[in-house]
């Protein structure tokens, strides 16, 4: 013990200033300067924004620094070792996700504000006073959304408003788990239908034009959504059994009440208007290929109408406070380092790597060829955050590697579709799960999503490699 006090005092005094976990965070700092420096198909920007990237990974897990301001500070960073130009910053607030999430907080406040929130969350109460018989219907009509909103975003804007009003019935640490359980639900759901992910349609677009297949939607059903329900029931149970206080209460009290006589009454003319314009959303959402405009403008539309003055359901001031643009900015800066990896090429070596790697396999048996090809498609919404980038970067590449080794290329898009749909570790590989990220009384800690993804990760592929060899293989697709 005098040895490790001696060593200590003999260590120079700035160093004592830093902590094991300090130390530790810049000792592997250094480690991703030297391992990048080394890979010598990159250029010097490719290079800075894997570090800022993958930095801000790290940083994101293992401090309590707020999000946003690692990820501005790691733009800057980008920018100041000029490996992008001042562009990255100004351009990161017109991502459409920034304008998606402005809209749909503004949208959920009205839901609030109209009191169909506190509807719909007592329409979910009265049925019954567990606490796990409420977090189970919650997810059932999460589940059924997938087949009526085409986006996961979308169906996440919908229900935070109703998650926040239900939090009100939960402790403080049992918020927390609805806040990573409401879009993880969201996500594992999205498999059941064809319209449930954008990515979905560019898949089997890319499939048409390349091999002239295509999966039909009843196909796509058949296929994806007894899975999707099966996902959704381990991920129901992962999240309970990990992150679910145990000293939590099993019961809500004082349902009865003044929840009984606010479900029984009619519903007023702000609920109506805000009803009918959840109608419109989802009607706009689902008719994106028709009328052109794409979700994140269809629902700022819908925020412009809820804040129409002496018409609208919330005035201009309540809409802009009711933003949280803490969050925005992270929004922004996150989605621009995942964005500045693909325009800088770091995604495409990624990309040529994964497929040198691929083409060895091509006399492997067909599990092991299954298994590779889930492996690379769960595993890359780590470094490519957006899921419609995922799918165009990866379906043509995976479409060339069916024809080199001779498999059926529907069935690898469908099995690469659904390996993508997995995007649960971090919070910016998913708008769902940024909506919930931080925000107010309904939030999550990442390390905790960080949790549960070490076992869902792995479980999602082994139920994907069992479905394949039972169940899909029985209803026709076939390697």
């Amino acid at each position: 013990m005098s040895t490790r006090v001696e060593k200590l005092k003999a260590q120079p005094k700035w160093m004592n200033q830093f902590s094991g976990k300090l130390k530790a965070i810049i000792g592997v700092h250094i480690l991703l300067v030297i391992v990048i420096i080394s890979i010598n198909d990159l250029d010097y920007s490719a290079k800075i924004s894997l570090f800022a990237f993958l930095s801000a990974m790290i940083l994101w897990v293992t401090t309590k620094i707020p999000a946003g301001y690692v990820a501005l500070s790691l733009i800057m960073f980008i920018i100041i070792m000029k490996a992008e130009g001042p562009e990255l910053l100004y351009h990161s607030l017109s991502e459409e996700v920034v304008w998606l999430m402005v809209g749909s907080f503004i949208i959920g406040e009205a839901v609030k504000q109209s009191g169909l929130a506190r509807r719909l969350t007592f329409s979910i109460l009265q049925r019954s006073n567990s606490k796990n018989n409420i977090l189970l219907s919650m997810s059932t009509v999460l589940f059924t959304s997938a087949f009526f909103v085409p986006s996961t975003s979308g169906r996440a804007a919908i229900a935070m408003p109703i998650i926040n009003h239900l939090g009100q019935k939960f402790s403080a640490n049992e918020k927390r788990v609805l806040a990573i359980l409401a879009p993880v639900i969201i996500l594992m759901s999205t498999s059941a239908t064809l319209i449930g992910a954008g990515s979905h349609l560019i898949g089997i677009s890319l499939l048409e034009s390349t091999v002239g297949d295509s999966i039909s939607y009843m196909e796509w059903f058949v296929w994806g959504a007894p899975f999707a329900m099966v996902i959704t029931l381990i991920s129901y149970a992962v999240i309970k059994w990990m992150l679910w206080p145990k000293d939590g209460m099993r019961q809500i009290e004082n349902i009865q009440t003044e929840e009984q006589a606010t479900q029984n009454k009619k519903m007023n003319s702000e609920e109506k208007k805000t009803l009918v314009l959840l109608v419109m959303l989802i009607v706009g959402w689902m008719t994106e290929s028709i009328h052109g405009y794409d979700i994140a403008f269809v629902t700022m539309f819908g925020a412009i109408i809820v804040m129409l003055p002496n018409y609208g359901i919330l005035n201009w001031k309540t809409g802009m406070k009711s933003v949280s643009w803490n969050l925005i900015v992270f929004i922004a800066s996150a989605t621009a380092l995942g964005r500045v990896l693909v325009d800088t090429g770091v995604v495409a070596w990624i990309e040529k790597e994964m497929l040198s790697v691929l083409q060895l396999f091509v006399h492997a048996p067909e599990w092991l060829i299954v298994f590779i090809i889930l492996l690379v498609t769960v595993t890359s919404h780590l470094y490519i955050t957006s899921h419609t980038t995922r799918a165009i970067v990866f379906i043509p590449s995976l479409l060339l590697f069916s024809e080199t080794i001779g498999i059926d290329p529907t069935t690898v898009v469908f099995l690469s579709l659904i390996g993508m749909n997995y995007c649960v570790t971090v919070p910016v590989s998913s708008k769902a799960l940024l909506l919930f990220y931080e925000e107010g009384e309904i939030s999550y800690d990442a390390k905790k999503l960080i949790k549960i993804s070490t076992l869902l990760m792995p479980l999602y592929i082994f139920v994907m490699m069992l479905f394949y060899f039972t169940y899909w293989q029985w209803t026709g697709m076939q390697l």
